[in-house]
Order: structure tokens, then sequence, then C-alpha cells
């Protein structure tokens, strides 16, 4: 019976893959709508798909050790699967009983992640990144960013390597800009800084570029389901190679990319625009190997030209509105 097929989803352990991904379960939720849903995920990626219609089930697989998978197996071995996604390429989903079973293969570096994960499918139009929200996550954020009618200017101004941070001097300079109540395209507006706890410090300049009763301060207070949610009132996002970036693209938020050492072919926002400086992967490569130096990679993206990409996509999603 289709009430009873069960669909079970093993997301990837980062959680900016999984975002990435996400479009791939988003596709089978609304494709299926009547299916059962297990989703298996780590510490990091499984909270992503809290909200999941139909979800019968959310794993945490807390390491990748032999034994919690086997902790794994003794709780998925009893269920008779429709269908086996696999986005992590395990072992386990070879073992499991299923009618059909979908693991992704090795990345092709031509392509881009999103495409990447459509291809478990064999999609023939490739799905964005799309996460979910319950009533309440979405009642959480909207409690904090209070949504009023006036537009909003997110940024994600943090990163896990500071070779990968734009200085925040530059996202003010930005958000000065776009938010400039004569001249920019999203005068009046507000501005949204998300992030993690540790990132408030490096927000400080940034909260300078508009009045204090225009800034409204996520880092550190909503989860990233909820900090998504809060996403999904920006009339543009700006922010680097991090999970927030993804977030953004995945709450349907018009992105813009801050790129140096990182590759936007395969990791850019899907479906908005990657901006970098003058030097291309390869030549960071050159001066630092394995792009984990502490080097300020991104000192030679000027301001100037991310607002020139921002202005570009505003003034063309207000011609198609």
């Amino acid at each position: 019976m289709i009430g009873r097929f069960s669909i079970l989803y093993i997301a990837e352990a980062e959680a900016e893959a999984a975002a990435l991904s996400s479009g791939v379960l988003a596709y089978l939720v609304e494709q299926m709508p009547q299916a059962r849903i297990t989703v298996v995920g780590s510490p990091a990626s499984a909270p992503l798909f809290a909200d999941t219609p139909n979800l019968s089930r959310l794993l945490v697989l807390d390491r990748d050790g032999r034994f919690e998978w086997i902790a794994l197996w003794n709780q998925l071995r009893e269920t008779s699967w429709g269908l086996v996604v696999d986005m992590r390429g395990s072992t386990i989903s070879g073992k499991l009983k299923r009618q059909k079973r979908a693991v992704r293969g090795p990345d092709r570096p031509e392509r881009h992640a999103v495409e990447d994960a459509a291809e478990v499918l064999r999609l023939d139009e490739v799905p964005a990144p799309k996460l979910f929200f319950s009533d309440e996550t979405r009642a959480v954020a909207d409690a904090l960013v209070k949504p009023d009618g006036r537009p909003i200017l997110a940024v994600g101004p943090g990163a896990d390597w500071m070779g990968k941070r734009w200085p925040a001097d530059r996202y003010s300079r930005v958000a000065a800009a776009l938010l400039n109540d004569e001249t920019g395209p999203l005068a009046n507006g507000r501005l949204l800084i998300v992030g993690e706890e540790a990132d408030r410090d490096l927000a400080h300049t940034i909260r300078l570029a508009v009045a204090r009763d225009r800034v409204i301060e996520a880092q550190g207070k909503l989860t990233r389901l909820q900090t998504a949610a809060a996403l999904r009132h920006a009339g543009l996002y700006v922010g680097g190679d991090v999970i927030w970036t993804h977030l953004a693209v995945a709450a349907g938020a018009p992105s813009i990319g801050v790129f140096g050492p990182s590759d936007e072919t395969r990791v850019g926002p899907w479906g908005g625009v990657s901006v970098r400086g003058p030097r291309t992967l390869d030549e960071f490569k050159t001066l630092d190997p394995r792009l984990n130096q502490a080097i300020q990679h991104m000192l030679d993206l000027p301001a100037e030209r991310v607002m020139k990409a921002a202005k570009k996509m505003l003034a063309e999603r207000n011609k198609v509105g």
C-alpha cells in the first residue's frame, strides 16, 4: 500500500553538504506525499531535517565508528524499505531490505554539488536546495525577525577559517549602500546578521551600517533550522563559503556568495551569484597548497564589486516582479 511506502534517507554528515543536497529529499517529499520518511544524519546535519513532512523517525549517528553503525543497523533492519537513498555511499544501505536503492557516487569536479546530488535519483531537472519549516520553527524565527513589510538584507559574515572571511568593514559598506534611505535598492530596510554566537564580535562593524533599531541580530539566538526560517524573509543575502549561505538558498532567499580560496563552481549559491576578486582558486592554492594557513585571502575582493552584483540582482528581480 502506498500509505505504508517507507523511504530511508541517509544524509551527509557535514551540514553544508546536507543543505546543498536537501533538494533531493524535498523532491521525494513532494512527489510521494503519503510516504513515511526516516532520515539518518549526524549531530550537525540531522537537525536540518527535523521539520520534514511525514517524518517518521530522525536518527542521529553520533560518530562513524563501527559500533555506531551496528546500532543504526539494529534500528533499520526490520523495516522493508520502499526506497533507500544513501547520500553517504555507505555499505549499510546495501544490506537493508528494500525495493530500490539509490547511492551517491563520486563527485565530479566539473559539476556543482547540487547537480551531483540530483544525479543520485537520475533526475532530468535539478531540484534546488530546500528545507521545510514547521509552524513552531517559523514562529520562533518570526518572533526575532518581526517581519513588518520593510525589506531585509541578511548577511552571514562568519567563517570557520580566517582565509574565507571577508572583512567586516566591507560587509558594512555593502549594507550601508543597499539600505541607504535615499539611494539604496533596499531603502528603509533592516539588516539581519546570522551566524554562531562566536561570530558576534566579527559583526560589530557591520552593526554600525544602519541605525541600531534597524539591526536584527540572530547570531547564537537561533538554531540553524530556525535561522533558515528567518532567512526566508530576506530580500537579499550576502555571505561567504559558509553554512549560512547554503541555508539562505534552501530558504529561498536571493543569494550572493563572496569567494576567494573556495570553488564557487562546486559550492556557490545555487541559483544565485558568486563574486570573487582577481585571483583564481588555483592561484590561492599556489600560495596556500592545503588552504589552511593563517592568511587573510579575501582582502583582494573589493566591496564595490559585491555592491554592483547585489544591485544588479535586485534590479533584475524587480523587473521580473
